[in-house]
């Protein structure tokens, strides 16, 4: 992405952005129109053949990828584990606004602009390919417009998650995307590492309906997918303030640990001074930007005042002990992202800090 930041290409990229914008219902369309070829009668197994050499293509993507960098990495030595960054261009599942679709190039722009140095709080070095590399993006778009359904999509996003971590010492983190990605990449590590894992969910709101407007994949109900599934022994959800009935509820059904944050101050001591993943495979993270105070990161779908400062979430992570396996970042919206960039800032120090975590 080096060539967004230099000025010639600055005016193309943001054309292209701009109609990026109006292609939202992109993957609709593409549904709208395997609808009309099946109306046509056409051979079904024709359509599922071309469906699944689009699938195995995307994997080969993400697959080579992945070797290259390990390979890399391997060779240069003295990495126990390195943070992968793989990103999930996904939006439909929101419930709202999909802007999130289109997160994961700003991210990556702004973790590279320049208006920053590449040293992590902690003195890690993201230049260095041992602490930071990256595999690319899980093509969503032109999946979905091959009329592939979401069964198989969520399918096609946890073996690419489970291609990067073949590849030791790689470890997944996840650009989102809206919050519904978080089950297949969960399931995905839980599946290759062989057992459930702690996890810490930082968020305005705890998504754990059971299937938010009828939708079992929404970005609301990611967190029963995952319970259901068995693939979290314990799950901390930090920051809520955005809570009905039935997501506490479903809490309690699932034994969630919610933090919500009118008891902030209360719990803060607890939080900062977390230990987690003894006697599993490890600490899953997933940040919500939202769990943010809109005041550090207006950038949002779902703005809801009252919460955490940036320093708040700095100090839950920095001071986290245990074995950080993945983790994923989500929910960033650049079409509300309107104060100069500020949010990408936001979500690009939120991956910066958690490469530190991981890497090793």
């Amino acid at each position: 992405m080096e060539w967004i930041t230099q000025k010639p290409f600055q005016g193309l990229f943001l054309a292209l952005y701009s109609v990026s914008n109006n292609m939202k219902n992109l993957g609709r369309m593409g549904i709208r129109y395997l609808h009309k070829l099946n109306a046509a009668n056409v051979p079904k197994d024709l359509l599922e053949r071309g469906q699944n050499r689009v699938m195995e293509a995307s994997l080969t993507f993400i697959r080579e990828r992945a070797k290259l960098k390990g390979e890399l990495l391997r060779a240069l030595g003295g990495a126990v584990a390195s943070a992968s960054l793989l990103g999930v261009p996904l939006g439909h599942n929101s419930s709202f606004l999909q802007g999130p679709a289109f997160a994961p190039p700003r991210i990556r722009e702004a973790i590279w602009c320049g208006s920053t140095n590449s040293t992590t709080e902690e003195g890690k070095e993201l230049n260095d390919p041992r602490v930071l590399t990256d595999v690319g993006d899980v093509p969503v778009q032109e999946i979905r417009d091959c009329g592939v359904d979401d069964d198989r999509l969520m399918g096609i996003i946890s073996e690419s998650v489970k291609l990067v971590m073949e590849e030791d010492p790689l470890r997944p983190l996840v650009l989102g995307g809206d919050h519904s990605i978080s089950f297949p990449v969960v399931r995905a590590v839980s599946e290759k590492l062989g057992g459930p894992m702690d996890i810490l969910h930082l968020d305005a709101h705890p998504d754990i309906y059971h299937a938010f407007e009828g939708n079992k994949y929404s970005h609301a109900s990611s967190f029963a997918r995952i319970m259901e599934g068995g693939y979290a022994r314990r799950l901390l959800q930090v920051g809520i303030r955005s809570i009905t009935k039935e997501g506490r509820e479903q809490g309690k059904r699932f034994g969630v640990e919610q933090y919500e944050m009118r008891t902030f101050s209360r719990d803060r001591h607890i939080l900062e001074n977390l230990k987690l993943g003894e006697g599993v495979k490890g600490v899953y993270i997933s940040v919500d930007v939202d769990s943010l105070d809109p005041a550090f990161a207006p950038g949002v779908s779902h703005i809801e005042p009252g919460g955490l400062s940036f320093r708040d979430v700095l100090n839950i992570l920095h001071n986290l002990q245990g074995n950080v396996v993945a983790a994923d970042v989500v929910e960033f919206n650049p079409q509300r992202d309107t104060v100069d960039g500020m949010t990408a800032m936001v979500a690009a120090k939120l991956v910066r800090e958690l490469t530190a975590k991981m890497s090793k």
